[in-house]
């Protein structure tokens, strides 16, 4: 079975027990490490592996052929994409300052992208200026050399921005849950339609707590494709994007999505869609 997924530390150490055949007639895995843009877009072009990860703004295009599994993913709070500066920038605690800037976003179907969007809407006087996209681990180095403006960053990003010399403008996580009181909707695990959903929902549970019950098993792993992390914040990582919701997105979980995809469909910025196709 083909499956796509990042080669962040909450992915590898959500499927290590999948991806290394420690799960009794879990079907062999052939695996993808690929960027979330990159991801979205194999779900969205037609052809792409039968489980993938991508981020929930992007569901909205690929709910026809695949479904959204209950598990495997990420949400959570205090957990939020985060808007950056360059130290030293004037009026970097100001919103406004984004006003016709360059803005580098990891993916434009990110949910990351989407929230910077719902907030911006709201925070930044004219909107922003020029979104360019890029991997999101060239997003820090081109805020720090000047070569854009700001950055929507994701991931361990949260841990290490300091030591680029970035400036926090905005957690967007936490603008979310003040204004939702739900946790943040990041990535979703898909799979096509046409398979045993339940099966592949019940492995992907299975691998979730596989990890939890054996975390040194993984650790070689999640390492191997986190080689620029030190593992003190591959563990951070790990700690804050797999929780409860990794194991059972559960009405919370549900209620986030509904959320964000029903925010941004009024706005004008996803399709619409059939909220019950959700379960």
């Amino acid at each position: 079975m083909k499956i796509a997924f990042s080669p962040c530390p909450n992915d590898t150490f959500v499927f290590h027990a999948w991806v290394h055949g420690l799960l009794p007639g879990a079907p062999k895995l052939d695996v993808t490490y690929a960027d979330i843009d990159i991801t979205n877009n194999l779900a969205a072009n037609g052809g792409g592996p039968e489980v993938l990860k991508i981020s929930y703004a992007a569901l909205p295009w690929v709910l026809s052929e695949y479904a959204l599994l209950p598990c495997g993913g990420a949400l959570g709070r205090g957990c939020g994409p985060l808007v950056l500066t360059k130290n030293g920038a004037a009026g970097t605690s100001d919103p406004a300052v984004l006003s016709g800037r360059r803005v580098a976003v990891p993916s434009e179907r990110s949910t990351a992208y989407l929230l910077f969007r719902l907030w911006a809407a709201q925070q930044v006087p004219g909107g922003v200026g020029e979104i360019v996209v890029m991997p999101f681990h060239e997003i820090m180095p081109a805020v720090r050399d000047g070569k854009i403006d700001a950055g929507l960053v994701i991931h361990e990003a949260r841990f290490t921005y300091p030591s680029y010399g970035l400036n926090l403008l905005t957690d967007l996580g936490s603008w979310w849950e003040t204004d939702t009181g739900l946790p943040i909707p990041l990535g979703a695990i898909i799979a096509h339609r046409s398979l045993d959903l339940a099966a592949i929902a019940g492995w992907a549970r299975a691998s979730v707590e596989y990890a939890w019950a054996h975390p040194e098993a993984s650790q070689e792993y999640v390492l191997h494709h986190a080689q620029e992390l030190a593992p003190e914040v591959a563990q951070a990582h790990i700690d804050l994007y797999v929780n409860k919701f990794t194991a059972n997105l559960g009405e919370d979980g549900y209620a986030a999505v509904t959320a964000l995809l029903s925010r941004a469909a009024e706005e004008g910025l996803v399709p619409e869609i059939d909220l019950s196709t959700l379960r």
